[in-house]
């Protein structure tokens, strides 16, 4: 696989993009002046106990109160949350989840700070490994070499690990670096936290040029590309102290043309926002994100097959298993997913779009789960959500129609605005009437609707003129009484 790692920089904002084979995967973005939250750890106080919700809020120091729920506080779910914490008292804690829409920061106090290979987890005693890792003998190599890291480092009891996808092949020099680096940084920060009072930032997650080459840096990158010079440097030394395995294969880039549209990455970006997802057979999926969900929906478009209505169908939904595994990658769609493929009668071919589904699912790096086809012929799945997916950062509610993606038709707002003549000529006796409105309203008072406004001007017996306001929407209008 041809993959490669580009990496757009200015000082305002940070743009990370995974491309494979020319296709854009996944698309990161980090902007300075409101960077994420997740990884970071917190001293924070408690505010509020909510017993009902078995919850609390926690005040770290952001604009709103963070949200724990008792689960995340003791490794026993039935403790009541009023007997593991208290108003006022001091509790150590790790974001999950950055703040979204109206909702606050997600929190744990089951730390876990990330090295190349490792995470380490104080105070917990479990060894885990990445469930990508899937040969038993190289689990069982790893296992044993992180509890021989562990006991030389005096470790054992003490902390858990869970060994990264990065770790599969690596030998005990690169493990042994790691374990000693994050026994270092867990002494720093065991210090910060007992010297610093509540609220306060204890740990800083890296920015996302450095986490990316943490987190994405795998075999199969072969070139890391970065547009910006004094930010290669800082890289460059990074990788020297923590990824030398990659040092070869970074790269400045300092083309004339930009590194993003020299890999058609904008263009790429700007098909992410858009809500309908063209396939190659013709057919097409359809993207509705909302507050509580993300449907998709599969549709054959222009796509016939060539031998009957099943195979088309079947074909489609196969197509549509591998756009839509990339879809959620890309957009960085997150929780409850409700996916409508195309009916099929064949019980055979829904389970292998399943099976495509879901290998398509395994290069995501979020963890995802799939129920089987419904009764109503739908999939249901999640996908863990700790960012805003990409449309949430980039775009906002329309103005002009609430946020509904829809506005009234020029007709509606015409006889709107018929009817609410008619009550203001009942409640003040006005003697003429202005109409202020979009272009669309005023051009169907003046064909389609034409005679109506006569006839109305006729039956209150007073003049009502028109006039465009090109800065209103379409379903925006005022009526001025002279």
């Amino acid at each position: 696989m041809n993959a490669e790692l580009l990496m757009n920089i200015t000082p305002t904002e940070t743009r990370v993009a995974v491309v494979e084979n020319g296709v854009l995967q996944e698309i990161a973005i980090e902007r300075a002046n409101h960077r994420g939250l997740v990884g970071n750890i917190y001293k924070g106080k408690i505010v509020r106990v909510l017993p009902g919700m078995q919850a609390a809020f926690v005040d770290i120091g952001l604009d709103r109160a963070a949200f724990i729920h008792a689960g995340e506080i003791g490794d026993d779910n039935q403790t009541p949350i009023n007997q593991l914490v208290h108003e006022g008292q001091s509790l150590v804690v790790q974001v999950t989840k950055d703040p979204l829409g109206t909702k606050g920061a997600r929190l744990t106090t089951q730390l876990a700070i990330p090295s190349r290979y490792l995470v380490y987890m104080p105070g917990q005693d479990h060894i885990g490994i990445s469930q990508r890792i899937d040969d038993d003998g190289e689990r069982e190599r790893l296992k044993n070499l992180v509890m021989h890291c562990m006991a030389e480092e005096g470790l054992t009891g003490e902390a858990g690990f869970i060994l990264r996808t990065a770790a599969e092949g690596v030998g005990e020099d690169e493990i042994m670096a790691d374990t000693r680096y994050l026994r270092r940084l867990w002494r720093k920060l065991e210090e910060r936290i007992s010297e610093q009072k509540p609220p306060s930032l204890v740990y800083d997650e890296l920015p996302l040029s450095l986490r990316a080459l943490r987190d994405y840096a795998r075999p199969e990158i072969a070139k890391i590309l970065i547009d910006s010079r004094e930010n290669f440097t800082k890289i460059e030394q990074f990788v020297q102290q923590y990824v030398p395995e990659v040092l070869d294969r970074i790269e400045y880039y300092p083309g004339p043309r930009p590194i993003f549209e020299l890999y058609s990455v904008e263009e790429e970006i700007q098909r992410a926002l858009e809500r309908k997802v063209p396939l190659k057979s013709g057919g097409y999926l359809v993207i509705d994100q909302t507050e509580a969900m993300t449907t998709i929906d599969v549709n054959t478009g222009g796509y016939v097959g060539r031998r009957n209505l099943e195979e088309t169908i079947f074909k489609t939904n196969l197509e549509a298993a591998t756009a839509i595994g990339r879809q959620l990658r890309l957009r960085n769609l997150g929780g409850i997913i409700i996916l409508d493929f195309i009916d099929m009668m064949d019980v055979e071919h829904q389970r292998q779009v399943l099976r495509m589904l879901e290998k398509v699912l395994e290069k995501d790096h979020a963890k995802t789960k799939i129920s089987g086809v419904s009764e109503l012929g739908l999939v249901e799945m999640t996908r863990k959500r700790t960012r805003e997916s990409l449309e949430h950062m980039l775009m906002e509610p329309c103005h002009t129609c609430g946020g509904r993606g829809s506005v009234k038709t020029a007709e509606t707002v015409c006889y709107e605005i018929f009817r609410e003549i008619l009550r203001e000529e009942r409640e003040y006796q006005a003697g003429t009437y202005l109409v202020l409105a979009s272009q669309a309203v005023v051009d169907r008072f003046l064909d389609e609707d034409s005679h109506g406004l006569a006839d109305l001007e006729a039956f209150i017996g007073k003049t009502i003129k028109l006039q465009v306001e090109t800065n209103y929407g379409q379903d925006e209008y005022d009526i001025v009484l002279q």
